[in-house]
C-alpha cells in the first residue's frame, strides 16, 4: 500500500472513529469550517463543482456561481459528518432525520411482489435515506458499491453500508446485475445511485441541455425483472432533517428493441433528476466531470 493510501485510510478511520463521537452542534460546526477553508483554497473539486453547477443554473452571475458553490461545499461536508456519526446514531435520530415526500410509490410498489428498484443522484445523503428505509420501514436492500483504492478502504464502506442493514455488492466482478436480478424477482428492494457512467456502456442522456451519460443498470433491472423504477430525489433544508420525493415510476415503454427500451427509461430517469438538482443545486455533490463535453470536448455539442 502506498502512502498516499495509507494516509488516506487512516483519515476515513479517523472520522469515523472520532467524528461520531462529538456532539452534533460540534461535527455541524467543525464540516462548516472544513467545507468553508476547501471553498476558499478553490482546488481542483471546488472548481469542478462551480463548473456544474454554471450548467444547472446558466444565466447565474459569477457571485452567484461562488454562493452556489460555497453552499455546495457546506452541503458535501454535511454530508461527510452524517456519514460519520451515523452508525452512532440512535433508531430514533435516524427514523427523524429522513422525511420523504410520496413515499406511497415505494409501499405500494413493494406490495405487488415484484420488487422495486430506487434510483438516485448524488444528492444530500443517500446513506441516511437508506438507513430510514432499514431502520424506519423495516425493509433491507441491496445497493452496488465502487471498489476502492486502497482495498482497506472499500472495506471500510461495505462495513459501515452493512452496519446500516444494507446488503452491500461490489461493482466490479460481473455478478451483482445477477444477484440485483435474484433480489427483484424475490420481490425485494435495490437501490442504485445512478447519475453518473463513465464506462462503454453507459446510456447517453439530454441532461441540463447536453449529453452526459448515466448507467443502464436501473433500467434494464426493470426491463428483465418486473420490477418497478422509482427515482428519488434528496435535499437539505436549514433544519436537522433532511428531505426527499419519491417520482413517479418510470414505465417500460411497449414498442422498441431493448436498447432503445433502455435509452427511453434512462432519459426519463435522468429528468427526474434534472428536477430535484435545478430546485436544489448546492445539494447535488458532483465533484467530477460528467458531461461528455468535459470529458472529451470533440464529443460534445457545438
Amino acid at each position: 500500500m502506498s502512502t498516499q493510501d495509507r494516509l488516506t485510510d487512516a483519515l476515513y478511520g479517523l472520522g469515523w472513529s472520532t467524528v461520531k463521537k462529538l456532539p452534533e452542534p460540534a461535527a455541524v460546526r467543525l464540516g462548516r469550517t472544513i467545507a468553508d477553508l476547501a471553498w476558499k483554497q478553490r482546488g481542483k473539486g471546488v472548481q469542478r463543482l462551480e463548473s456544474n453547477y454554471a450548467r444547472v443554473v446558466p444565466d447565474a452571475s459569477p457571485e452567484r456561481l461562488a454562493e452556489l458553490s460555497r453552499a455546495g461545499m457546506r452541503s458535501y461536508l454535511r454530508y461527510w459528518m452524517e456519514s460519520f456519526r451515523l452508525p452512532a446514531w440512535s433508531e430514533e435520530r435516524i427514523q427523524g432525520g429522513f422525511e420523504p415526500k410520496d413515499l406511497h410509490h415505494l409501499t405500494e410498489g413493494l406490495a405487488t411482489g415484484k420488487g422495486v428498484v430506487l434510483a438516485l443522484p448524488h444528492l444530500a445523503n443517500w446513506d441516511l435515506a437508506g438507513a430510514w428505509v432499514t431502520t424506519k420501514l423495516g425493509i433491507s436492500f441491496t445497493t452496488v458499491a465502487e471498489r476502492l483504492k486502497p482495498e482497506t478502504l472499500y472495506d471500510r464502506f461495505v462495513a459501515y453500508r452493512e452496519g446500516l442493514g444494507m446488503e452491500v455488492l461490489p461493482h466490479s466482478g460481473g455478478t451483482a446485475f445477477g444477484t440485483l436480478a435474484r433480489r427483484l424477482r424475490d420481490g425485494g428492494l435495490v437501490c442504485l445511485v445512478a447519475d453518473r457512467d463513465l464506462s462503454a456502456s453507459g446510456v447517453e442522456v439530454d441532461f441540463f441541455g447536453d449529453t452526459a451519460r448515466m448507467p443502464a443498470g436501473p433500467a434494464l433491472l426493470a426491463q428483465q425483472t418486473g420490477a418497478l423504477l422509482l427515482p428519488v430525489t434528496l435535499w437539505y433544508d436549514d433544519s436537522p432533517v433532511m428531505r426527499g420525493r419519491i417520482h413517479p415510476p418510470v414505465e417500460v415503454p411497449e414498442p422498441g428493441t431493448r436498447a432503445e427500451k433502455t435509452s427511453a427509461m434512462t432519459q426519463a430517469l435522468a429528468d427526474a433528476f434534472a428536477t430535484g438538482i435545478a430546485d436544489h443545486p448546492e445539494d447535488w455533490h458532483m465533484l467530477q466531470r460528467l458531461w461528455l463535453a468535459d470529458l472529451d470536448p470533440a464529443k460534445g455539442s457545438a
